[in-house]
């Protein structure tokens, strides 16, 4: 098996310690959640890799999560931010000696990539040194990206293109968590196929599990016929649909997929991310993935199940395969609402960089409810600079 494939396989046994799904029959595809809690015993199995069960949280579709432990809960990500009391103004650092103080604080980092480490394909100036620094501290490092664009070796080798050595077993994306989500339920074994709408990535990771799927790039430019009597066929054995983001998103895509979820049974919707923006280039924001799972959500009237930030499963695939602190993390990211959310609802500590879509006029405006635990003007702060 190759080893993509075997991270994808860990990522799936994770995906079992956070969801209870009962698996699917045909036809119709159908699917049940359930929740329980994870005994010690089951949680000792996360090691050789065999079937857990829950361990608390349930996860529903659409992106509202219910965390089961202590009885306490919290809806939507959006709905939660926006009911909180503002807390007092995060400090900025931008000293050496804060600095010191906040990497004494955490043993793990995990950065953003997109708005953090490059903007579009431009590496933002200092990182390599200032990964190098931290390396040198002894931090662990990680990057967890909503790009979707790519796959895991995408990303590996833009990393390698930028001249920044870093290794695969580092990159986590939402088109690989989306790939491992529907290795978990057991898709494959229901002869089901996927569309895609949104570039290779999510392809090439649905092509390590050997799942069936089509879109994606093949129906860039694709068109329909507005005459007396048309009607678009779509596949019938789609029993899922991805979404991630789309550069040549089109009618087709948006009709196909919309007829996919509304006539085909149980047929699943799955977003990679709601980013409202992207950087594509250096130059300005672009429309994220938003856009594009907006377009779906607004013809079908469904909600999707979000798998990358600020959904837990990422950050609880970290923890359980490397056996990480929560509260000795440090999540960096631009992004209010998918990042600093990330780490403050998954126990992290946070840390807003202005190098991206977020400005210190948006973070301090009285709008936002969303705080974080430190803020820099780059991430090149951490080592005073």
């Amino acid at each position: 098996m190759p080893a993509e494939a075997r991270h994808i396989a860990v990522f799936a046994a994770t995906i079992a310690a956070v969801l209870c799904i009962a698996r699917f029959s045909t036809p119709p595809l159908r699917r049940a959640v359930r929740s329980s809690r994870l005994s010690a015993a089951r949680a000792s199995s996360i090691a050789s890799f065999r079937p857990i069960s829950s361990i608390g949280l349930s996860y529903s579709r659409g992106p509202k999560y219910q965390q089961l432990k202590g009885g306490a809960s919290f809806s939507s990500s959006m709905e939660k931010a926006a009911s909180t009391t503002m807390v007092a103004t995060p400090p900025k650092v931008d000293s050496i000696d804060k600095a010191k103080d906040l990497l004494d604080s955490v043993d793990t980092i995990i950065f953003d990539c997109d708005g953090v480490i490059w903007k579009g394909d431009t590496l933002i100036d200092g990182i390599p040194e200032t990964l190098d620094f931290l390396r040198q501290q002894g931090k662990t490092i990680y990057f967890v990206t909503n790009n979707a664009r790519k796959s895991r070796a995408g990303f590996k080798k833009k990393f390698d293109d930028l001249g920044l050595s870093i290794s695969s077993e580092e990159i986590l994306s939402s088109a690989f968590a989306a790939a491992a989500y529907l290795d978990k339920i057991g898709f494959k074994v229901t002869g089901k196929s996927v569309y895609v709408i949104g570039d290779v990535g999510i392809g090439e990771e649905l092509d390590l599990l050997g799942i069936q799927w089509h879109g994606g790039t093949a129906d860039i430019g694709k068109g329909i016929e507005l005459k007396s009597g048309f009607a678009l066929p779509h596949d019938e054995n789609v029993g899922a649909v991805i979404v991630g983001f789309d550069y040549g998103i089109n009618y087709y895509k948006i009709q196909y997929a919309q007829l996919c979820i509304n006539e085909n049974p149980g047929c699943l919707f799955i977003a990679t991310n709601l980013d409202a923006l992207t950087h594509l280039t250096d130059s300005q924001e672009w429309a994220g993935n938003g856009a594009m799972v907006g377009a779906i959500k607004g013809c079908t009237g469904k909600e999707p199940t979000v798998v990358g930030k600020p959904s837990p499963l990422l950050i609880d695939y970290l923890v359980q395969k490397f056996g990480l602190k929560k509260d000795r993390i440090l999540m960096v990211g631009d992004r209010l609402d998918t990042d600093i959310l990330f780490g403050k609802e998954n126990g992290l500590k946070s840390c807003l960089t202005l190098t991206g879509v977020t400005t210190e006029k948006k973070l301090f405006d009285d709008e936002n409810k969303i705080i974080p635990d430190v803020y820099v003007d780059s991430i090149n702060a951490f080592r005073g600079a």
